[in-house]
């Protein structure tokens, strides 16, 4: 008999999850808004960034030249930085003042400033100096313009030196030109680029942030579209918390695990971003992130009043988080108190384990701050989770009987009628 009721019971609760797990999907799938958040945008949104910033870095930046010295080295110097990949002279100015007109009207990013006594002081064996003046609000527009002008003042040094050296040998002009051999590598972004450096931060935040603006519009929808504007309407309540719990949160997650791995997966290899990471180890690391993700987004999903709110407070957060995360600004430079604030957000710990794991090739054990504190907060979400909508169905239940018994009372109280007489 023990065997059988256990049986039922095990089968009831099969029966609730499915029913809720259907429901859900069916709300999914039936809100045009959500279906573009969960279906549509994470995938646009990476694809779309990553053809943004596909180029990696910045070429070809035009530039004006103010040449006051306009000698022989100085047009040598200015035909070499003309020569480099990343600087263009479209034009020579009088002074710097019309170079300075150039850059107010867009017409250049920056100025090579070559002075007067450019020549003469090489000449005396004295140092000389080339100014350049950058556009500061396009950063990646002053790293090309420095890196073309160091690079030909290195290469044009070199050349002096040799020059003035009076050596008789090859090996003693190289010994003259760099007397320590060395050999520059960029570790884990070969190609020195923004796609490489930001898109997989991008990737972890999408998946976060469309899950969240999803769960809180359909939180949204449940309370405009029951009567008692509930979360949880009543007629869902007595299936059981944790049915409820599962049912909803096993949508999300298998919604999300094909998402993740067109996104982390897909994505990165269409574009040609660094992927050296294992893949079993990238897909262990997702699945506590995942699970925080989900219940961190039901847990808010009960403050939600209104579907329109959540995208209010999903756009404000979202640029903060990045930030947040330690990639866009080292961590090291974040106020402490910021850093905590972090601590709440499964982005924070997902973003850094997936650039360690994704992009510089980790194993499990060198993530495993980030892997145990995203169990720890999908535990803890969890659990909040079950406490909100442990609350929300007694509040439920609650008003339901309230109404029950206010509609009984008012169909037994006695209608007073007229008296014809």
């Amino acid at each position: 008999m023990i065997r059988f009721s256990r049986a039922q019971y095990w089968k009831e609760s099969f029966r609730s999850f499915l029913y809720i797990f259907n429901r859900e999907l069916r709300a999914v799938f039936h809100d045009e808004g959500v279906v573009l958040l969960f279906i549509i945008v994470p995938i646009f949104y990476p694809v779309l960034y990553t053809l943004i910033y596909s180029t990696e870095t910045i070429h070809e930046v035009p530039v004006a030249v103010v040449d006051m010295s306009r000698t022989t080295l100085s047009r040598d110097y200015l035909r070499r930085v003309d020569g480099t990949p990343d600087v263009h002279i479209v034009g020579y100015c009088a002074n710097l003042e019309e170079a300075k007109e150039m850059v107010r009207r867009r017409k250049v990013y920056g100025i090579i400033y070559v002075p007067a006594e450019f020549d003469d002081d090489l000449q005396k064996g004295l140092q000389t100096h080339v100014s350049l003046f950058a556009d500061m609000s396009g950063l990646l527009y002053y790293k090309a313009i420095l890196i073309a002008n160091t690079n030909v003042s290195l290469s044009l040094n070199a050349k002096i030196k040799v020059e003035r050296a009076g050596n008789t040998t090859n090996e003693q002009d190289k010994v003259s030109i760099q007397p320590i051999s060395y050999e520059e590598v960029s570790l884990y972004n070969p190609q020195g680029g923004m796609a490489s450096f930001l898109i997989p931060a991008v990737l972890i935040l999408v998946l976060q942030q469309t899950l969240f603006l999803g769960v809180g519009m359909l939180a949204g929808t449940a309370r405009e579209t029951n009567r008692l504007h509930e979360l949880i309407p009543v007629e869902r309540s007595h299936h059981g918390l944790l049915r409820i719990v599962f049912g909803k949160s096993a949508v999300y997650l298998l919604i999300y695990t094909a998402q993740s791995v067109i996104a982390l997966g897909v994505i990165p290899h269409l574009f040609r971003l660094p992927q050296i990471g294992n893949p079993v180890t990238l897909a262990f690391f997702m699945m506590p992130f995942l699970l925080a993700i989900t219940f961190y987004a039901m847990t808010v999903s009960a403050l939600i009043r209104e579907r329109e709110n959540v995208m209010l407070i999903g756009v404000f957060v979202s640029v903060p988080l990045l930030f947040m995360s330690g990639i866009s600004w080292p961590a090291a430079g974040i106020p402490q108190w910021i850093r905590f604030l972090s601590y709440l957000f499964p982005s924070t710990f997902g973003i850094n384990g997936f650039v360690h794991i994704n992009t510089m090739g980790a194993r499990l054990l060198e993530v495993r701050t980030e892997w145990d504190a995203l169990w720890l907060q999908a535990a803890v979400y969890f659990l909040t989770c079950c406490l909100t909508f442990r609350y929300k169905i007694l509040r439920a239940r609650a008003r339901t009987y309230a109404l029950y018994m206010e509609e009984r009372k008012t169909k037994h109280t006695p209608q007073k009628t007229e008296n014809p007489a």
